[in-house]
């Protein structure tokens, strides 16, 4: 545990986007004006300013946004993340017979990535999208945006497993209407995380 002035609070290397920075946990939530103000100030000189979550960063790097990307209903294999899940020790957990039996029978559908072949987004899908392999609907795109830095219409998708692999062409059904979508790797940028372990 850190503390800044009077402030107690934890400095983590994570956040929503893989680009290199810190979060700021409090540890009392009733100084979080004293630290804001703290930070603005000794910002100022840099031109610091408020900003938001980058969703177009945290799609490149392939983060998951819960509601979005997982639910209740997702479960870690469908998501690739099957490296996390330790089935083998003595340690019973919540979920962990559920977990043993999707492993046996494997998974229905798998989250990929996707490139929408249309012209530039105006921002992030806010609901999903369908999507199609010939006339049958299969999946949903659930984080799309366009990615000024790779020129092109990135997506995470979630979809049954027989279409999943990568170089599959699909429809994707958007607000401005039907698209060629191509499955590609992800994440669609900085595969190894090399920004953020500098």
């Amino acid at each position: 545990m850190n503390v800044l002035g009077s402030t107690p609070l934890i400095v983590s290397r994570t956040g929503w986007s893989s680009e290199f920075g810190y979060e700021l946990f409090l540890r009392d939530g009733s100084k979080g004006n004293d630290l804001y103000e703290k930070i603005m100030t000794a910002g100022k000189e840099y031109g610091l300013q408020p900003g938001h979550t980058s969703s177009i960063r945290r799609i490149e790097g392939g983060m998951l946004s819960y509601h979005a990307d997982a639910d209740i209903n997702t479960n870690p294999f469908e998501l690739g993340l099957d490296r996390l899940v330790s089935l083998d020790s003595d340690i019973e957990f919540i979920g962990k017979a559920a977990l043993k039996k999707i492993k046996a029978e494997g998974i229905k559908r798998k989250q990929v990535g996707l490139e929408i072949n249309c012209k530039p987004l105006s921002g992030p899908n806010t609901t999903f999208w369908y999507i199609k392999k010939d006339n049958n609907k299969i999946g949903k795109v659930t984080s799309a945006v366009y990615s000024p830095r790779l020129k092109k219409n990135i997506a995470l998708a979630m979809i049954n497993i027989e279409n999943s692999e990568i170089g599959t062409s699909l429809e994707v059904n958007t607000n401005r209407g039907n698209f060629e979508a191509i499955i590609v790797e992800k994440p669609f940028f900085d595969p190894k995380k090399k920004i953020a372990s500098n």
